[in-house]
């Protein structure tokens, strides 16, 4: 296993909500998370919140404040960032003292650390003590405290019925505020490629190296797959910023969002990031430094570092060690089963017993985000409850009390969501007015409806867990992948980071797949569910095609798994094969050159 200083795993962002403070309670450990930007208005929530419990003078940043998103993020940003400092301080302050904070930290790293064994000499002798405690003053690793930006979350701001300035809208502000933070850290672009917000970053000075070859504030940029690394990479690097780190996410075996490949699977992913990784850093580095210079910026005082991660799926520390070693990643990010760690996350208690009850059959690839991209989540949380009586009521969809994912103008000139009254009434208006059959008709009805208010389900069970007082209407919605089926008990920070370096197990005991063959699975019902719609209109011939290249894909993914695991795992090709032969719309499809046909 490849040797690390501090940990080899992230906390990627948990929803809107969930990891909101999640570095407060993980940074001082040396790990490191990520903060998603969405919401303002419970950012703020969440800084009263930690101002008051810190004794941190607070005053309160209201909408008729010039800048009021950009400047309430900036001031949580920079409380979290206190904080974390205050506490870090403490457990300098407690260096080479039995029972205290840095024993805590001292006992989460991989057993296979330099700084372990630091420590566990400091115990020896007083001469070693002291150089370590001089060791821990300067250079105790501290995590990250990252944020999160969905690129394509850059709803239009009005004031006064007059649209404001691009700078305005929520991606920029929400850029801004971290930009303007004291924050040494990184900015997760998640969601798509977005030029005017790439560009945008240019007007911030912390993106650059300064006078010294410093940069305070880098890049992650959220990938699904080498080309879009390099496309992306290469825009940044002509704006001379450098991505320092490419993260890959599963395009289905994760929580929340999904943006489902082309049938190119999670390994086959991996394996072209090992073998290109080199061409990655040559085709930018000299785009960055030539960029540099044309801006007259000084360059790096060292070489960028370019690390590549990946998350989505992962569930055992043997998964952990096989991205590690075998495709040579610099760490690996486990987000769901955090989601049963309570210390870590800000998690209601009704919401957290759900998720631990929750089996394969409760976790589920819905269509509840009014963004129309596939979502997973849990069955029997209270906003799908509450979505529920709401329809059968008649009156489904909700009130838009925060407006950030306005995106349709089916019906409207201004943007509207799909997830509110305005939208739901006119769409179901306009199917019964179709006349369909019953059958027809109910699955068309059942599709409008589905669609949830993740503003206010996402970040209602952090204000929840706190405390904070919400609106009787505001539920929860919930976003683990499905990897929380095997995960069954609430833990501990140093339960769950124990058994991510194999010194424990918290799985249950029923079988679970291998993290690769479970997002394969979840590829197969995708392609069986487009083969089934496909049917119905076999006349549609671009489709066919799709359909063609998506099976050609999934075929190259278990072909590459069979050639991986034959040596190192051979259980896993036998659950490979058997799991294709669940399949026989996939095990049997045919490619007609003529008339196409499916067997």
């Amino acid at each position: 296993m490849k040797l690390f200083e501090g940990h080899s795993f992230h906390i990627p962002v948990l929803g809107v909500g969930y990891s909101i403070d999640t570095p407060i309670n993980v940074a001082p450990y040396g790990i490191s998370s990520v903060i998603s930007l969405v919401d303002d208005s419970t950012i703020e929530r969440m800084r009263e919140f930690y101002s008051q419990k810190f004794d941190i003078p607070f005053k309160k940043i209201t909408k008729e404040v010039e800048d009021f998103r950009a400047k309430r993020i900036t001031s949580y940003l920079n409380l979290v960032d206190e904080i974390v400092k205050r506490k870090v301080t403490e457990l300098k302050n407690s260096a080479v003292q039995a029972g205290t904070e840095i024993e805590k930290y001292i006992s989460l790293l991989p057993d296979k650390s330099a700084l372990k064994e630091k420590f566990n000499l400091a115990q020896k002798s007083r001469e070693a003590a002291d150089e370590f405690k001089k060791w821990i003053e300067s250079k105790l690793h501290v995590g990250s405290i990252d944020v999160n930006i969905m690129t394509k979350l850059d709803k239009v701001n009005y004031k006064e019925g007059v649209e404001l300035p691009v700078e305005y809208n929520d991606a920029h502000a929400a850029l801004r505020g971290f930009a303007n933070s004291n924050l040494h850290s990184s900015l997760v672009l998640s969601a798509g490629m977005s030029p005017r917000l790439y560009s945008y970053l240019e007007n911030f000075k912390d993106f650059f190296p300064d006078e010294n070859g410093f940069v305070k504030k880098k890049i992650i940029l959220k990938v699904s797959d080498f080309r879009s690394a390099l496309v992306q990479g290469k825009i940044f690097a002509g704006k001379g910023l450098w991505v320092s780190e490419y993260r890959i996410e599963s395009g289905v075996n994760c929580g929340g969002h999904c943006f489902p490949t082309n049938g190119v699977l999670f390994g086959p992913i991996l394996e072209d990031f090992k073998k290109n990784r080199d061409q990655l850093f040559e085709t930018c580095i000299e785009m960055y430094k030539a960029a540099l210079m044309k801006k007259g910026l000084p360059l790096p005082a060292e070489t960028p570092e370019l690390k590549v991660t990946a998350q989505g799926g992962v569930g055992t520390a043997e998964e952990h060690e096989l991205l590690l070693d075998y495709y040579e990643l610099d760490s690996v990010g486990w987000a769901t089963p955090f989601m049963l760690v309570p210390e870590v996350i800000s998690i209601d208690n009704e919401t957290l017993d759900i998720l631990s009850n929750a089996k394969e059959d409760d976790l589920v690839y819905s269509g509840l985000s009014p963004l129309g991209v596939p979502f997973n989540t849990v069955k029997g949380v209270s906003m799908s409850v509450h979505k529920a009586e709401l329809a059968k009521n008649g009156k489904p969809g909700y009130s838009c009390t925060k407006g950030f994912l306005k995106y349709n103008t089916e019906y409207t000139e201004k943007p509207i969501c799909t997830s509110s009254k305005e939208y739901q009434r006119k769409k179901l208006k306009e199917l019964a007015e179709q006349n369909l059959p019953e059958a027809e008709y109910h699955k068309a009805y059942e599709k409008i409806i589905e669609r949830e208010c993740l503003c206010n389900g996402l970040s209602t069970s952090a204000l929840v867990s706190k405390g904070i007082e919400v609106k009787p209407e505001f539920k929860v919605t919930c976003c683990p992948g499905p990897n929380l089926a095997w995960f069954s008990k609430v833990s501990t920070l140093k339960e769950m980071v124990g058994h991510i370096y194999g010194r424990m197990n918290l799985l249950d005991n029923r079988h679970r797949p291998h993290m690769f063959l479970k997002e394969l699975n979840m590829y197969l019902d995708i392609f069986k569910e487009r083969v089934e719609t496909w049917k119905k209109n076999t006349e549609d011939s671009k489709e066919y095609k799709q359909l063609v290249s998506f099976h050609e894909n999934l075929m190259d993914g278990v072909q590459y798994y069979k050639t991986l695991f034959t040596e190192k795992k051979r259980e896993v090709v036998t659950e490979l094969e058997q799991l294709i032969n669940k399949y026989p719309v996939f095990r049997d499809f045919k490619i007609v050159t003529t008339g196409s046909t499916v067997a």
